[in-house]
């Protein structure tokens, strides 16, 4: 679609608190004194909402009942009725002690969620990421604190929403957390210590990857609307998904920019379809690689990909003036003069991160990861923007850009934003054709001159 943001210029910035926050998740928050009166008004309970309810959010509330036997969920939300039944059944399953089938109550439809944070203290947010930005204002408006997946948005409109709503989470002291795991793994936070204390001498070079196997898309159902469609196989469009660089690669560009300290100011690359060509698989591309650039003039190339029979890679690896580093699986090493490896114990880090957002809402203290969250969602776009055109893409044309890809309102008996052809495909983006700024509902979409 067309429609033009409300929100106005915001001129590049480099987002506070990019580094030293995830280290302060591992090491302040786990010895905090416990205050009873930072949630659900003075008393021993603290009531969780889940919005989203497919494996991700089913995971995330897993993972945050686990977090401390005060935790009771009492609301969950979702599009698909029986996608929201068989999650109540596992959770209940694992948690029975914290949730009550008799006392959940459950809503559904496009609009469910508002009701669901109305009745919680904390809220996950796991719908597909188009809808972050709308959520998470809903639930700074109520007053509650959230815990909601990456990414934070699918476009730079979303983007600036999160921003903007983050700034009345800070001033209602509420607690938000995104799940960028790896700031709470030990691995990687005591390998940030390191690198940030010169182990490496100065980053010159970053190389981040997500190569992975391919994924399928669904067929339409009989009866099916094209909205249903679409938001069951949300993946595969580029306004609910963001594609899959920003979906799934973000997590290790997120790594790049908190060990650099800050974002790229440009970047380009290739992309494109050569695997994932049915009507299935929507827009998205199987393939992107990138070149950032940080304002130093050094340089973090990044490589996604998801192909059948691919090499199969995820990890990063960081080229100092005085040695490397690399992370990959188990292996956290350095080289050089000060070289070191990770031999110390191993936790869950989708485990930590909730424990750590439920120590600081028992405590009261600050605890916010939306802006770093939001940082690095803003450079998987830029970065998918960059190969969708095929253009060298800046900061802050990328931020800047007053094209939304999602609607303002979404219902099952509309149409969606991006409509298939006669034949049944859907519009992809055609480097050299795509306008860096462009909602790709439209094929014949020309780039900017």
């Amino acid at each position: 679609m067309n429609e033009k943001s409300s929100e106005t210029d915001v001129s590049r910035r480099h987002f506070l608190g990019t580094a030293g926050k995830a280290a302060a998740g591992l090491s302040i928050l786990g010895g905090l004194s416990i205050e009873r009166n930072a949630y659900a008004a003075g008393t021993d309970t603290i009531k969780l909402a889940l919005v989203g309810c497919g494996g991700r959010g089913s995971g995330a509330a897993d993972q945050a009942l686990a977090a401390g036997k005060d935790i009771k969920l009492v609301a969950m939300a979702d599009a698909f009725e029986n996608r929201l039944a068989s999650s109540l059944q596992a959770l209940q399953g694992k948690h029975p002690e914290q949730v009550d089938p008799a006392t959940v109550n459950s809503y559904v439809g496009l609009d469910a969620y508002k009701k669901a944070i109305a009745d919680a203290d904390v809220v996950i947010l796991a719908t597909p990421p188009g809808f972050r930005p709308q959520q998470f204002e809903e639930a700074v408006e109520q007053g509650k604190h959230v815990f909601m997946e990456k990414p934070l948005g699918t476009d730079p409109a979303g983007v600036r929403r999160i921003l903007a709503a983050n700034e009345k989470a800070k001033a209602k002291n509420l607690k938000v957390g995104v799940g960028f795991q790896r700031h709470h793994q030990a691995e990687y936070v005591q390998s940030y210590e390191r690198i940030k204390n010169g182990d490496i001498g100065d980053l010159m070079c970053l190389r981040v990857y997500w190569r992975g196997g391919s994924r399928g898309g669904q067929p339409k159902h009989p009866g099916e609307t094209e909205v249903q469609y679409q938001i069951r196989n949300w993946y595969f469009f580029t306004y609910l998904s963001g594609d899959h660089i920003v979906e799934q690669h973000c997590h290790n560009i997120d790594m790049g920019n908190w060990f650099k300290g800050g974002h790229p100011i440009s970047a380009n690359g290739v992309g494109g379809r050569q695997s994932r060509t049915s009507k299935e698989c929507g827009q998205i591309y199987d393939h992107h690689y990138v070149e950032f650039t940080y304002p130093d003039g050094s340089c973090m190339i990044s490589q996604c990909s998801q192909f059948p029979k691919g090499w199969g890679y995820v990890g990063e690896a960081l080229m100092g003036t005085k040695g490397t580093a690399k992370f990959h699986n188990k292996d956290f090493i350095i080289t050089g003069a000060k070289a070191w490896k990770y031999d110390g114990p191993t936790k869950d880090p989708y485990h930590v991160e909730h424990q750590d957002l439920f120590a600081a809402i028992r405590a009261g203290t600050p605890y916010n990861e939306a802006q770093y969250g939001a940082e690095s969602t803003m450079t998987a776009i830029m970065g998918r923007m960059a190969t969708y055109s095929g253009q060298e893409v800046h900061w802050d044309d990328a931020f800047n850009c007053q094209i939304s890809l999602m609607p303002s309102e979404m219902s099952f008996d509309r149409n969606p934003p991006v409509m298939p052809d006669a034949g049944g495909f859907y519009p992809v983006a055609h480097p050299g054709q795509t306008a860096i700024c462009s909602d790709f509902s439209n094929p014949q979409n020309k780039a900017q001159t």
